[in-house]
This record gives structure tokens, sequence and C-alpha cells, in this order.
């Protein structure tokens, strides 16, 4: 039994929607993760006296051996929703760099940190870069692994392979590294296993609710314990996580459950599908206005085409801005309706596309259900959470 060793970050993180307020941070809910898998599990990372008070009730309960070296920030990711960009204090211009962390152990999962990097010396190691603007190749800061595997999203891979097009970029990371396997992350759309033999893909599972932030990291954390430690091939390995991933994502729980092989999966594999969806809402104020602008942002992020009356047609007189919102329902594979308020053009515009035979998910967070009764009588999905009404609709499209 070797265990694994932890490196990277260890931050604070607030969201509203749901309302979530823990320290973990990639390295720290990577570590918890696998308390269930019965590894020694060892945590190298960067930690402030006050996050290295607040994260150390958890490493004992998890029973993850921290070791924080100090430092000065107490970093802070800032959510509005699980796939709202966070807001990250301080400043990351104004984050003090601290001094390279050293992670030498047969098995490390390594991840990309704000403040620092790790240099690592293994015998397996897999590399999550997490970085959206530039990942750093994993030997750049003098790092070597006799095996290993390179976990990132489309976005880093097509950095670090130096190519637009990331199946390319991943061909590109395997014969440049030496990595035996890149999984390709992509949410929803599951995740691809590519190795100099072959490439799979890996299918998400749908959940009824779902919870994203520090999904990628459970997922990293699970291919850790399958391919590092456990010895199952790339693809079987990836399968186990993805699995892993949508418990956590229904449950927001950890730790990962290390007896899922023996677990027959009832969930329904997903892989979704572009389509063209209209976003019936109101905009006659701040708070709709940025609510419509995260919706368009979300759907197109899930790989969606969205049409938005008010960016694609604008503001307008009726007999302008009516018939060409009907012509796009009429055009729309789904609707996406934002409720609260009961705006009588969005509650139209859904009653309009029930009419036509065209599916509608809605969010209703503060409307009463008795108000509601028509929308959903017609066979309207309504939710109260943004981020699982976005995720089933795009499964269902």
């Amino acid at each position: 039994m070797s265990g694994i060793l932890v490196a990277g970050g260890v931050y604070r993180e607030r969201c509203i929607w749901p309302n979530w307020q823990q320290t973990f941070g990639s390295a720290g809910r990577a570590a918890c993760a696998l308390a269930d898998f019965g590894l020694p599990v060892t945590l190298v990372s960067c930690a402030s006296p006050a996050v290295e008070t607040e994260f150390a009730p958890q490493a004992r309960i998890s029973k993850v051996e921290f070791r924080p070296t100090p430092a000065t920030d107490s970093i802070l990711f800032d959510y509005v929703h699980s796939m709202s960009i966070p807001r990250i204090w301080p400043d990351p211009a104004r984050i003090k760099q601290e001094p390279t962390l050293q992670a030498s152990s047969e098995i490390v999962l390594r991840f990309g940190m704000i403040e620092s990097t790790v240099v690592v010396d293994a015998q397996t190691c897999v590399y999550d870069p997490q970085s959206a603007f530039r990942p750093e190749p994993f030997v750049e800061n003098g790092s070597r692994a006799q095996r290993l595997a390179i976990v990132a999203n489309r976005s880093e891979v097509r950095g670090l392979g130096r190519d637009g097009d990331a199946m390319t970029a991943a061909r590109r990371l395997l014969a440049d590294t030496g990595a035996e396997v890149v999984v390709m992350k992509s949410g929803t759309d599951g995740a691809l296993v590519v190795t100099a033999g072959c490439e799979e893909l890996v299918p998400a599972y749908q959940t009824e609710r779902v919870w994203t932030v520090g999904s990628g990291d459970v997922f990293a954390a699970a291919f850790t314990a399958w391919w590092g430690e456990k010895g199952l091939p790339p693809a079987e390995a990836a399968h186990l996580a993805s699995r892993a991933t949508a418990d956590y994502v229904a449950s927001m729980a950890l730790p990962i459950n290390a007896r899922l092989p023996d677990v027959p999966e009832t969930r329904r594999k997903v892989v979704g599908h572009g389509a063209r969806v209209y976003l019936a809402a109101p905009f006659f104020n701040l708070g709709q206005r940025w609510l419509v602008d995260e919706a368009r942002r979300c759907l197109r992020e899930l790989g969606m085409d969205v049409f938005s009356p008010v960016h694609d047609v604008g503001h307008g007189p009726a007999e302008q801005v009516a018939p060409e919102d009907l012509r796009a329902l009429r055009d729309c594979d789904l609707v996406f309706a934002l409720l609260d308020g009961l705006d009588s053009g969005t509650v139209f515009e859904a009653g309009y596309a029930r009419a036509i035979g065209k599916p509608v998910y809605a969010l209703a967070q503060s409307t009463r259900g008795e108000d509601l009764k028509m929308v959903t009588g017609s066979g309207c999905q309504v939710y109260e959470d943004l981020v699982t009404a976005l995720h089933h609709m795009h499964w269902r499209a």
C-alpha cells in the first residue's frame, strides 16, 4: 500500500446559491476525497495561519497528513452559483508568490497553484494544471515522473499542446511529454481518454441536482486512485472517476466511494449535444439583465446556441419585436424561461412554446407553486437551482 501524495492549493470557497462556505481548494478537496480508499494520503500545500486552522479539522477527519508551508495570503474563491466565474481575493496580481514546493513520492497528484508551483519527483504522477489562462507545462519547473497522466479540460489541453485543435494538442502532449495518457475533461460531455494506441469517450452521468465547484478535483483524485494506485487501464479508471464525480455533483459530499467498481450504476449515461435555445426572460432592471447575461453565458459554455431577445432583437415597438421573437420561438429546439416576477412576456413565451410542442425548462426561485399551476400543468420542467436547470436542459437536448 504505497499511498498518495497530493500537492496543490488549499483555498477558501464561498457560494451564494446554493449556500456554501468551506476551506478546500483543489488539493484539499482531492486529498479528502481519497479518505475511503484506506491509503496513506499526504497533502503538501501553502497555507496562511487562518487557512491552516480552518482546514486542519477536515484533514484530521479524512485522515490526511497535512504538511502546510506558511503563506501570507488567505485566498478566497467567491461564486454566485457553481457555474459562475469566481472572484478571487486578494486580486491574483497582488497575491504573494511563495517558495516552490517539493513533492517526492511514489504516487503524486499535482495541481496547478496560484501562489506557488510544485516540483514533482515521482514514479507515477497525475497532473491537473488548473489554469484558465496559462497552464504550466509539467516539466517547466523541473518536475519528472516515470509514468505521467495529464488530466485537464479542453482549453488547458490546447494551451499545453500549443494547438487550437484539442485532439491535435493532446497527441502533441503525448509525444512531447512522454505521458502515457491525456484525459480531456469536458463537463457534461464526459471525458476523452487519449493514449498512443486509441481514443475512448467516457460519458458523464445524469444527476438530480448539479453542483460543479470542485468536480474536476474529484475526477482527478478518483483517476489517480484507480489508475495510479490500483493499476487499472486509463479508460476504466476514467469511467470510475466519472461515476465518482457524479456522486459528488449530486450530493456535494466527500469522500469517494472506494467500492464503486462493485456497485451497479443506475444513472443514465449522457453526452450533451448542441441545440438552439430561446432564452425567455425579463430584462427591465439591473438584476434581471444580469441574470439574462449569466444564463446566456452558461448556456453557451454548455455548447448550446442561444437566441436572446434583448441581445438578438433589442428594444423596439411591439409590431417589430413580437414577430421576430415568435419566429425565433418556432425555430428553437427548447426554451429556457426565467419566471421569477412572472413577467407577462416571459409567461406568454413559455405558453406559446408549449402550445407548439417545444420543451420548456424554467427557473423559479421565489414564485409560489400556486402561481405556476399552468406552467407545471402544461409540462414545463421547473427548477429552483440555475445550474441544475441548465444541465437538465442540456441533457434533454
